[in-house]
């Protein structure tokens, strides 16, 4: 092992790995005698953060000669839960990870005043470099950052204080970008932030998404697919809706930072929507482009939430025709107000979890068995695996990742779609 990068969390990790590797390879980190370890945290839920650290104790158990470097938001929001382990050898905030520099402060070259943390104030940083990456290391589609931070304050959410405010990446550094992995070969990209639909207000001009997702489809012609990570409905401009409409390179498949399907629960959790909100633009969406699918975050057991509140949830998935559901049963992130608020009881946060899952569940399979029949386009992700354009998994029969092939789906097995592929498709 020469430097080894571990990725927790979100899409946003992902793409800042392939920097981190960059960076830190950049350092000399992966000429160190024992090689070198960096772990890019995720600070979302307490469980990530033990998950974080059960890596690290693992990482050093089979690589007792290896350095250890911590870092992502994790690392940002609590850096002396890191620096107090003996495991770990260096700790650096997301800021910091992001520069080669920053990773020669270890012992290894001979830096003076060695601090086992170095974490500098988020809140302070006002800007997102445009970090360019050739490759998504093993991935057939690419992920490109272009924004980060969040101006809101949820009461559940402890990544603001990991990321910072909201800042953007200028238009033409991302178009830049995306040329770039565009000629690289890549067919699919998707465009990351932590709250992506806030892109643009700190620019000058302040151009919103929509303008974004515009401009990229018009200048890299070149790019046969482009898809959005989690949006925030209620942020969705004019633009966005017209693009969403009128370009069919931009995939149709939209997953909503939802959280609740009850208002009272949304206020206590200060979101900005209302579920009639959420309800309303799903029918909006569905009208312009009626092969759109939706996704969903949802939270099970927030603070106070009621029986009646829950089934307000419960209902929604079949009022918006949520597909792709993420079901996160709540947990009490310490510094945030919603750890504060009356607890719902554990056993009842996991049963209603549970619940919503297997709705979800049966809302994927009811989409999965109309798909049976239908004609597919497939990006090949791994070997007999990959996505069609709704994002919905695919078993295919030939085509190497990275390609599109053309399907005819003839059923499914209750998790991924069964694709007779027809011809390799041009990208």
């Amino acid at each position: 092992m020469a430097l080894d990068v571990v990725t927790f969390g979100c899409r946003l990790n992902t793409y800042e790995s392939e920097v981190i590797r960059r960076e830190a390879e950049t350092a000399g980190l992966g000429q160190l005698k024992g090689g070198a370890i960096v772990v890019n945290t995720c600070a979302v839920t307490g469980e990530a953060v033990r998950q974080a650290r059960q890596a690290i104790r693992k990482a050093r158990r089979e690589h007792p000669d290896a350095r250890i470097v911590v870092t992502g938001c994790a690392a940002q929001t609590e850096p002396g839960t890191f620096a107090s382990m003996d495991e770990v050898d260096l700790v650096l905030g997301n800021e910091e990870k992001l520069a080669a520099h920053n990773y020669r402060a270890l012992p290894d070259f001979g830096v003076n005043n060695y601090e086992k943390a170095r974490v500098n104030d988020i809140m302070s940083v006002r800007e997102t470099a445009s970090h360019m990456v050739d490759a998504i290391e093993g991935r057939a589609r690419a992920f490109v950052q272009v924004q980060n931070g969040c101006d809101h304050r949820c009461t559940f959410c402890i990544i603001p204080y990991g990321r910072g405010n909201s800042r953007s990446v200028p238009m033409g550094a991302v178009v830049d970008q995306i040329a770039r992995l565009a000629g690289n070969g890549y067919a699919e990209v998707v465009l990351s932030g932590v709250d992506l639909t806030s892109y643009g207000a700190d620019l000058p001009g302040a151009p919103r998404l929509g303008r974004l997702v515009r401009t990229i489809l018009k200048q890299v012609s070149g790019l046969a697919r482009l898809r959005l990570s989690s949006i925030d409905s209620i942020e969705a401009d004019d633009d966005l809706m017209e693009v969403i409409a009128t370009e069919p390179r931009l995939m149709p498949h939209l997953h909503l930072s939802l959280q609740s399907g009850d208002d009272m629960i949304l206020k206590r959790m200060k979101r900005r929507h209302l579920r009639d909100d959420t309800i309303r633009f799903c029918e909006d969406v569905r009208r312009l482009r009626p092969d759109i699918v939706f996704g969903a975050d949802i939270i099970a057991g927030f603070p106070t939430e009621t029986d009646a509140m829950f089934e307000n949830s419960l209902r929604i998935i079949d009022e918006c025709g949520l597909t792709h559901l993420h079901v996160f049963p709540f947990s009490p992130r310490e510094g945030t107000p919603a750890a504060r608020m009356p607890q719902v009881d554990r056993g009842i946060v996991k049963e209603r979890a549970a619940r919503l899952r297997a709705a979800g569940n049966a809302a994927h399979t009811r989409h999965l068995t109309a798909l049976a029949g239908t004609s597919q386009r497939v990006l090949v992700e791994r070997e007999g695996l990959g996505r069609t354009e709704d994002f919905t998994l695919a078993a295919v029969d030939r085509g190497q990742p990275g390609e599109i092939v053309e399907t005819r789906i003839t059923g499914h097995d209750g998790e991924r779609l069964i694709a007779a592929t027809q011809t390799i498709a041009a990208a």
